[in-house]
């Protein structure tokens, strides 16, 4: 059977083919096997391999998941959105524009709300002494805007906050751009704080969005921060798989 590999972020450097041929009933854990040994990159590929989760049709997937004829397999690096009664529906997306970060926290503002708590991530020109020229972000975009709104969805059910926004740039950004927002709206303050700093903490380790950084003496892609164990493919953790 033939399988489509997507690689994002820095895995694009260590793949020559887009498609893999593998036996009929491989796994997930077999195929970064074959990826191991076709490979020239030797310790390099193996040290990226452990880090990095595993995609099946924009799903996360464990090592153990049988792939099938056809599948798309996501290759994802440690990563670097109404009003009336009841919760308000999260508004999560992903935009190659420039977010306009006043009118979106005037919009989610209700009568009902106590405390309206935002984070905004901004380009810097430096990254630890050296000077940034810009940044380029990229996502696994169908998987990405279906993590940021099970985010958002779920910060409402846990936090008890009434309504969220989170939109994330992609693209070419210039310094002092707004690379992300997230607004919480709540009718207290505690609930708000808590579940935007939940989001974006939890934002930054599992939705698939890369960093590219370029500076004045080259570009690098981004450390990310490590997956959360029960999604991190590469690591093999034999307790955290599905029981048969």
């Amino acid at each position: 059977m033939r399988v489509q590999l997507l690689p994002f972020g820095v895995m694009k450097d260590f793949l020559s083919s887009t498609s893999l041929e593998l036996p009929s009933g491989a796994s997930v854990e077999e195929l970064l096997q074959v990826l191991r040994e076709k490979s020239a990159s030797g310790p390099r590929l193996e040290q990226m391999l452990s880090r990095i989760a595993v995609s099946v049709n924009a799903e996360y997937a464990h090592a153990s998941q049988i792939l099938r004829d056809g599948d798309q397999v996501g290759l994802l690096p440690p990563v670097s959105g109404g009003s009336g009664e009841g919760p308000t529906l999260p508004a999560t997306c992903l935009s190659r524009e420039i977010i306009p970060s006043a009118e979106l926290i005037a919009a989610i503002r209700q009568g009902s709300d106590g405390a309206v708590v935002t984070f905004e991530g901004i380009v810097r020109d430096n990254t630890r002494g050296r000077k940034t020229l810009f940044l380029d972000y990229e996502a696994y975009e169908v998987m990405a805007s279906k993590q940021l709104a099970s985010l958002a969805s779920e910060a409402i059910a846990r936090f008890g906050v009434r309504g969220v926004t989170i939109i994330h740039r992609l693209g070419r950004l210039q310094i002092g751009e707004t690379s992300v927002l997230i607004v919480v709206a709540s009718a207290h303050r505690a609930a708000a704080f808590d579940a935007c700093r939940w989001l974006i903490d939890t934002l930054k380790k599992t939705v698939p969005i890369w960093k590219k950084e370029t500076f004045a003496d080259g570009s690098v892609w981004a450390d990310g921060e490590l997956f959360p164990p029960e999604l991190a493919t590469g690591s093999v953790d034999r307790a955290l798989e599905p029981s048969s």
